[in-house]
This record gives C-alpha cells, sequence and structure tokens, in this order.
C-alpha cells in the first residue's frame, strides 16, 4: 500500500487518544498492578497466555490466578512444585483444563530455575541479524514443548494452543502481545526488554485488529495468520519504522469497543 498522509494523521491521534486512562478492560492492567520487574514480567506472560476469548472472562481467569498466587505471581511460579494443592478446577480457560495450567505453571518454574527470568531464555532464541522475532518465537516455544513432552509425555492441545509455531500459519497473537509489552516502552508497555528492537516486533493480530486493519487496507489477507501479521506490520512501518506495533493498543480497543476508526 502507498503511504496515506490521512491514515498517519488518525492513527497517531488514536495511539494518543489510547492512553493509559483507557487501560480497562484489558489483561494488560494486570502487570500494571506490580512494580518489581520480575512480578511484572512472570504476571504480564500469564496474563498474556489467557489473553484470548471474551474480555471479562479473560479479566476473570486472571483474577483467580491472583487469589491463586496471593498476589506474589514471581514467588508463587518460581517456588511452585507439581504436587502443589490447587483448587480442584480454579482455573479452567476456554481450551485449557486445570492441567494444562498446571503443568504452564510447573514449566516456567522450571524455565526460571535455569535461565533465571523469562527475558533471558527468550533472548537466548533471539538472533540479531533476523528480520523480526519469528524464529525467536519458535525457539520460545519448542522450549515449552519439548519439556512438556519431556516432563509429561505427551502435549495436550492446550499446551499447543499456549505456545503456537508461526511456521505453522498461527499469527502468535498472545506472544505478540507480551513481547510487545515487555520490549515497548511508554504508558501502557514497559520496555523491560531492551535487548530487543521495537523495529523487529509483529503486530499481535486477532479478529478485531484484522477486522479494523482490512478496513484501513493495512492487509488484503482474508485469513488471520502469521502472514498477515507480517503484512500489517511492513504496512505500519510506512507510519513508523522505528516503532510499527505501538498502534497496536489502539486498533485493537477500537475493534474491541466497535468503534469508528
Amino acid at each position: 500500500m502507498k503511504y496515506n498522509p490521512d491514515l498517519k494523521q488518525k492513527l497517531e491521534y488514536h495511539y494518543k487518544a489510547f492512553d493509559k486512562s483507557k487501560l480497562e478492560p484489558d489483561p494488560l492492567q494486570f502487570p500494571h498492578l506490580f512494580e518489581d520487574e520480575k512480578d511484572i514480567e512472570v504476571m504480564a506472560f500469564i496474563a498474556s497466555v489467557f489473553a484470548y476469548g471474551n474480555v471479562r472472562q479473560i479479566i476473570n481467569s486472571l483474577n483467580k490466578f491472583l487469589l491463586l498466587c496471593n498476589n506474589k505471581p514471581y514467588n508463587f511460579i518460581n517456588k511452585f512444585y507439581l504436587k502443589k494443592t490447587i483448587p480442584h478446577n480454579s482455573l479452567i480457560h476456554r481450551f485449557y483444563n486445570s492441567q494444562d495450567v498446571i503443568q504452564l505453571f510447573h514449566l516456567l518454574s522450571l524455565a526460571y530455575q535455569e535461565f533465571g527470568s523469562i527475558k533471558k531464555l527468550f533472548i537466548s532464541g533471539y538472533d540479531r541479524d533476523d528480520i523480526n522475532v519469528k524464529n525467536a518465537i519458535t525457539n520460545f516455544s519448542g522450549f515449552f514443548l519439548e519439556n512438556t513432552k519431556k516432563e509429561f509425555g505427551k502435549v495436550s492441545n492446550g499446551m499447543k494452543f499456549m505456545f503456537p509455531l508461526p511456521e505453522k500459519g498461527s499469527a502468535c497473537k498472545r506472544m505478540n502481545l507480551f513481547l510487545r509489552w515487555m520490549v515497548r516502552k511508554d504508558e501502557l508497555d514497559f520496555g523491560l526488554w531492551g535487548e530487543i528492537p521495537t523495529s523487529k516486533l509483529i503486530i499481535p493480530v486477532d479478529t478485531h485488529v484484522a477486522r479494523i486493519c482490512t478496513k484501513l487496507k493495512l492487509t488484503h489477507r482474508k485469513n488471520v495468520s502469521w502472514k498477515m501479521a507480517e503484512e500489517i506490520t511492513n504496512n505500519l512501518k510506512k507510519y513508523d519504522p522505528e516503532d510499527p506495533v505501538k498502534f497496536d493498543f489502539a486498533i485493537c480497543h477500537i475493534g474491541m469497543r466497535k468503534l469508528q476508526f
């Protein structure tokens, strides 16, 4: 698509309008409850894992997690062990059953034991020469899928959904969302992972973002996929080459709230 000055003006206007005052309801409100970077990182990751479906359902599930971890997400995950007593069915979320969630907590605990942080795990699979974060996401998901097989013998559909692979066509919306929160720095996003340039991020595409971006002619693809996410991101680079994903929150919330762009 060609550069459109009117679209540039609208994108910048909505980016500024959708500031922290418009944060709720959004899974991003949960990491904002914390000040310690370790709590922010793990809460952000868990919030992103649950960030699909009805927003009320997402908020409800994340509130249940806060109760479960006694508002200490890093401490809870870091010290998690498989035999820990968790109320049966306390955390079921759409495609995830309670077993999937327990496995997630266990695998995250193993990741912290080995790497010390989710950032160090992700960076271990990141190559600065890559054009974007696609390969790093593949390596990151691969770590969890391989460890699921090693620890539990098989990978459930829930775990496959938690850790999708871009080369299989997934838009990897939730992983890209988490990366936006961690890499970008403004009122909304935390900027804790300075090792990755914002220009390497890919927009988190769900049905809301796809619908708005189709109307704006930022994509011509019909199905939500990794290729659609790359196409939208590359077109947004015409309007901000260094930080194309900064427009994501506004685009998503305009779609969620059924507003006019």
